[in-house]
């Protein structure tokens, strides 16, 4: 039977190994120092570096402050070795956005009406499209682009006006595509980063290789990252 020192070591250990295989190695970086570098680019080292720098003391302690060989100082308590076996894991087998957001996303072309849009939000319950002129991604088309245009077309039924002419009431800044290989905490950075330069997109859109040519494999929304950002 393991003791909680040790498991709290094994998995310490595996993360520093992790942390210093994308440091290429790199030798007189300290765990404190490697962890500071990481979270300036790797979303999951962000979100968890406070923790892994408390851990990195408690790990001292316990190497460091050993009464002899068999007794640590300090044995971790249970919530504290869950939860650096669940950072374990994060850092080493991230999760990916495919295939956890994979799915049929539903799509329009151009010369499309805006009542074959009205038809699938009351349907489906969807009100991000992406929109298409033959295969050439032509936007990302939402429900505030309608709000926008029936506000300039009072007295218009709209159910014959095609998506082309409420296309340019869309804000076109408001998606990014990203690759199937892209982790859920590097999603979750993009959201929080568009956030932060003013910019709140409304979706992310999932290709092969974040392409905008290539097919669509998935769509993340602002929705979507709420429930696992916890």
């Amino acid at each position: 039977m393991y003791k909680n020192s040790e498991k709290f070591l094994a998995a310490f250990n595996r993360i520093e190994k992790a942390l210093r295989q994308e440091l290429q190695n790199s030798k007189g970086i300290g765990f404190a120092k490697a962890v500071k570098i990481l979270a300036k680019y790797n979303s999951i080292v962000s979100k968890y570096s406070d923790d892994l720098l408390e851990y990195a003391e408690l790990r001292n302690a316990i190497v460091h402050d050993k009464i002899d060989t068999m007794h640590a100082i300090a044995e971790p308590h249970d919530s504290v070795v869950k939860h650096i076996e669940k950072i374990e894991k994060d850092i080493t087998q991230p999760k990916v956005v495919i295939p956890m957001f994979s799915r049929r996303v539903v799509s329009f072309q151009v010369k499309d009406s805006l009542s074959d849009v009205l038809e699938a939000i009351h349907e489906k319950g969807f009100s991000k499209f992406p929109v298409y002129y033959e295969d050439e991604f032509k936007g990302l088309f939402t429900e505030s682009a309608i709000t926008k245009w029936l506000a300039d077309n009072k007295f218009s039924s709209g159910s014959e006006t095609l998506i082309e002419e409420i296309l340019p009431y869309q804000k076109n800044s408001n998606f990014k595509f990203i690759g199937r290989d892209t982790t859920v905490y590097e999603a979750i950075g993009i959201f929080k980063d568009q956030i932060e330069k003013g910019n709140r997109i409304d979706a992310l859109l999932i290709t092969e290789n974040g392409k905008n040519s290539e097919e669509l494999l998935g769509i993340i929304t602002s929705w979507d990252m709420m429930g696992i950002q916890s």
